[in-house]
């Protein structure tokens, strides 16, 4: 592992985040923006906080523009915490982006609360924003955590971190 950074005032250490992880509600605004659409817009969101990871944010259904997304056809991962996770395809206006977010249907125990949820890559969107803070993606094309101000690393995801 690279050598852990101190937080400053006001920031989180990924480090610090539990393993195995914990699921907690957000009181902050959450949007995606996907071809200039603002297709999810909650302040009613989750987050999954994993050591080492920048925490998952999972926006419910019901603020989710959902006729711009479909199911991803027999595209699955497994996850120890959470179990089995569906992926979801996003289109807009004749653009799309494949398995850019995913949910859990039947969470593990533990996790029911991300039940009817979705997760995004940042990566794969326009934009998704923590109040009015732009995120960066988490590096890697499997780990989906999204990075602020408010949270330092080092994070997984980037070359030479996958034995973390």
């Amino acid at each position: 592992m690279s050598r852990r950074i101190a937080p400053g005032p006001g920031q989180e250490s990924v480090w610090d985040y539990p393993r195995p992880p914990r699921v907690e509600r957000v009181a902050r605004r959450l949007r995606v923006v996907f071809n200039g659409l603002l297709i999810a817009d909650t302040a009613r969101g989750l987050r999954v906080l994993e050591t080492s990871h920048p925490p998952t944010y999972y926006l419910p259904q019901a603020d989710i523009r959902m006729e711009h997304l479909s199911l991803a056809p027999g595209y699955r991962t497994y996850c120890e915490f959470k179990g089995i996770a569906v992926y979801w395809n996003v289109q807009v206006a004749g653009r799309a982006a494949d398995h850019a977010a995913w949910s859990y249907p039947e969470p593990e125990p533990g996790f029911e609360a991300i039940r009817d949820h979705l997760a995004f890559y940042a990566g794969k969107m326009d934009a998704c924003f923590v109040d009015d803070e732009q995120v960066q993606a988490q590096a890697g094309h499997f780990y989906g955590g999204w990075i602020t101000s408010s949270i330092v690393g080092p994070f997984k995801g980037g070359l030479g971190t996958f034995g973390w």
